[in-house]
């Protein structure tokens, strides 16, 4: 996401932005020394966009097994050249004033809505609220590492899941299955994906919002399906599977602060993550 206001200020053509991580590092700095606004750049959730979707979009292994997916005893691979190149711009950059971190989750939403950032990243379930704030805004494909092989490739999905526990009566189960069927229906889908921002869970709602000329009238609304379904996934970019990855989140949430705060570079950052997260993946396999 990008407050086109900031870029105009700064002299950054929003009909044109940057693509790639090193030109947002470079709109990120025009925008700080112009005085366009007090930081350049910040982002929500970055373990999960800066790594495991930094991974896929980037076509960068994130563990062994295809990330997961063909095994649980896997080991992580996120301390390689382009993820410590990657942490280590953003720890310089924030040094400099020009990348503010916000938080671990959500936090930095405020920060952007605030005006005091130019430039953002966050899920496209983040729409709603920027929409909701009358900011002049404008969206683009989450950017690619230049000269990371196979890059872009593509994102993967996350966002809230729907569970249904054991324990309940049949009629419990008949309501479920009737609200899950509701969910499911493509007006309802089609509502949901062209007012939240959310993508779409079926095609045929895609398909039916693509039909009614939503994207059309709505530029860059597109954009997070196009992102996932743009090329056949890779070994690299199907997802991640971890039996504790929450966990696995904290650990990197910590290393990444402790960056952050001037307490490691990168490369120990990412190293103390991976010993720590294959220590942990290892404890909870019961090995």
């Amino acid at each position: 996401y990008f407050n086109k206001d900031i870029l105009a200020k700064a002299g950054i053509d929003a009909d044109n932005p940057p693509k790639t991580w090193a030109e947002i590092w470079a709109a990120a700095r025009k925008i700080k020394e112009s005085g366009a606004a007090d930081c350049g750049y910040t982002t929500t959730w970055p373990t999960w966009i800066h790594l495991e979707n930094f991974a896929a979009w980037n076509n960068q292994q994130y563990a062994t097994l295809q990330n997961g997916l063909e095994g649980t005893d896997i080991d992580l691979t996120i301390n390689t050249p382009v993820f410590v190149k990657h942490w280590q711009d953003l720890a310089d950059l924030g040094k400099e004033g020009v990348f503010r971190y916000g938080g671990r989750t959500s936090e930095a939403k405020q920060i952007f809505l605030a005006g005091e950032c130019g430039l953002f990243t966050e899920s496209s379930g983040g729409l709603g609220d920027i929409v909701k704030s009358g900011m002049n805004y404008g969206t683009s494909a989450l950017p690619y590492e230049d000269g990371a092989a196979g890059a872009p490739q593509n994102t993967i999905p996350g966002g809230a899941s729907l569970w249904v526990m054991g324990g309940h009566t049949d009629e419990d189960y008949k309501g479920v299955a009737r609200f899950f069927a509701f969910l499911s229906e493509t007006d309802i889908q089609v509502y949901l994906h062209q007012k939240s921002g959310y993508l779409p869970v079926t095609l045929a709602a895609y398909q039916a919002t693509r039909d009614s000329g939503f994207y059309e009238k709505n530029p860059g609304r597109e954009q997070p399906i196009l992102q996932m379904m743009g090329k056949p996934p890779t070994d690299n970019s199907k997802g991640v599977r971890a039996i504790n990855l929450p966990q696995l989140r904290d650990i990197q949430n910590e290393e990444f602060e402790a960056m952050m705060n001037g307490q490691q570079d990168a490369q120990t950052a990412l190293d103390k993550a991976v010993e720590r997260g294959d220590a942990a993946i290892q404890q909870a396999l019961g090995q």
